[in-house]
């Protein structure tokens, strides 16, 4: 009875969420609402919800900081130097062009947002690419394979998801696969190298006197009368002392701040509000300042934590009801015994695929929690699961997923089609998957 309840509420869900004829925020909090009162829970609905929200208040507290600190350093202009440095040794040479595209994607990227990851990276570097010829769509592919990696970080959104449906922390779930994120990043740039030397043979090492200055906001930027493209301007932005200052302290705080996570010295929600409001000292001490902050980037965050909250209703409920260890009990009945160790690999291997058929929530918050369950009764770990999941799904497939809009932000920026970019990246994509399920499997994250 458990078990047919549960997979007809995961199916209802998936068909809600797939079909966009639901909101996700309503597939996740109303259909499980109803299926705990068609198995008889109803009365205990009220203490479900609260303890599904108790789980996810710690990942949630954890995104809404990280985002905004990250968002804050962008700000401040902590990559910039990185960018003009990349920008200057690459010179004219189109090889050097896109691995210090790959590099700075990952350096950009590190605040888990795809969306802010694209406009910057686009803004950037578009201009080069269009004065040395080279084709968009290897822009559009380098960006999309480092933002890729790098969205495995536990701000980002896939590894939050898992951490919250499965009620695990950073430390089970992202630091046992550093390793393997390591060895997806050097992926990414080989692949960047590959595709630069294919663009070198096909160019040449182009003299290109003045590469403007990338990582110009759109105001800083005017069209190129002669071929309607847009360039960036020549000028430097004045640098005082106190800005000097300030770009040092940042420097630090932000090292600190990864010490601390890779150390597991402290809670994860704990270190970014410290983060954060340290940052907050340096940057913006000032109430007009820090609103003005919140007014810039409080939107995404508040869409992020409310999907969370809202998830924490939905794993509350199936969790709370029984549901999903009888989906679990069910699974177990029809897989061979010796599969058990397997499933790992191949919730890895699937699912950079399975980003084209699932979005996020439906995977992580309706497929996962299964899977996990499953994986335990057989005599695995879940967070073995959690960690296999996000070495594909939503993160090494998100760029090229027709399910996530800001996938529609990359490729309109870099006018290419997206069909072409699908099939152009899903290869070297489908590679980050595989090099980076390789080092789990050896380094035992799975």
């Amino acid at each position: 009875m458990l078990a047919a309840a549960g997979f007809i509420t995961i199916a209802v869900f998936l068909v809600a969420v797939l079909s966009g004829r639901v909101s996700v925020l309503l597939a996740l909090t109303v259909i499980p609402a109803v299926a705990a009162v068609a198995v008889g829970a109803g009365g205990d609905l009220s203490d479900l919800v609260l303890d599904g929200l108790e789980q996810v208040a710690p990942v949630a507290i954890m995104i809404t900081f990280a985002v905004l600190y990250f968002c804050l350093m962008i700000d401040a202009g902590l990559f910039d130097p990185a960018i003009r440095r990349v920008v200057r040794w690459a010179g004219g040479d189109p090889m050097k062009i896109c691995v210090g595209t790959a590099v700075l994607t990952v350096l950009v990227a590190l605040d888990g947002d795809g969306a802010s990851t694209f406009l910057i990276m686009v803004t950037a570097m578009l201009p080069i690419y269009e004065r040395l010829g080279m084709r968009r769509i290897v822009l559009a592919a380098v960006i999309c394979l480092g933002a890729g990696v790098m969205n495995m970080v536990p701000w980002g959104g896939p590894t939050a998801r898992a951490m919250a449906a499965l009620d695990l922390s950073g430390g089970e779930v992202f630091v046992p696969v550093i390793p393997a994120m390591a060895a997806g990043i050097a992926w990414v740039v080989l692949v960047a190298w590959i595709l630069g030397r294919a663009e070198r043979k096909r160019l040449g090492v182009v003299t290109l006197e003045d590469p403007g200055t990338p990582g110009a906001t759109p105001e800083q930027q005017e069209p190129d009368d002669e071929d309607g493209t847009v360039a960036t301007l020549t000028r430097t932005p004045v640098r005082t002392r106190a800005d000097r200052v300030r770009f040092w302290l940042n420097a630090v705080v932000t090292l600190a701040l990864l010490v601390v996570l890779l150390l597991q010295l402290a809670e994860l929600p704990v270190v970014f509000i410290g983060a954060f409001v340290v940052a907050l000292l340096i940057n913006a001490p000032r109430w007009p300042q820090q609103q003005e902050l919140l007014e810039r980037h409080g939107r995404s965050v508040v869409l992020v934590v409310t999907m969370i909250f809202a998830a924490g209703v939905f794993t509350g409920i199936l969790g709370g009801t029984g549901m999903i260890e009888a989906m679990a009990r069910a699974l177990v009945s029809v897989i061979p015994a010796g599969a058990g160790g397997l499933l790992p690999a191949i919730v890895a291997v699937t699912g950079m695929p399975l980003s084209l058929v699932f979005t996020p929530d439906a995977y992580y918050f309706g497929v996962l929690p299964v899977l996990a369950e499953t994986t335990a009764a057989l005599g695995g770990a879940p967070a073995e699961v959690a960690r296999a999941a996000i070495l594909g799904q939503m993160t090494t497939g998100f760029p090229l997923s027709p399910l996530t809009a800001s996938t529609f932000i990359l490729v309109g920026l870099t006018r290419v089609d997206f069909g072409a970019h699908q099939r152009f990246v899903f290869g070297w994509a489908f590679g980050t998957t595989l090099v980076m399920t390789a080092v789990a499997l050896l380094t035992g994250a799975i």
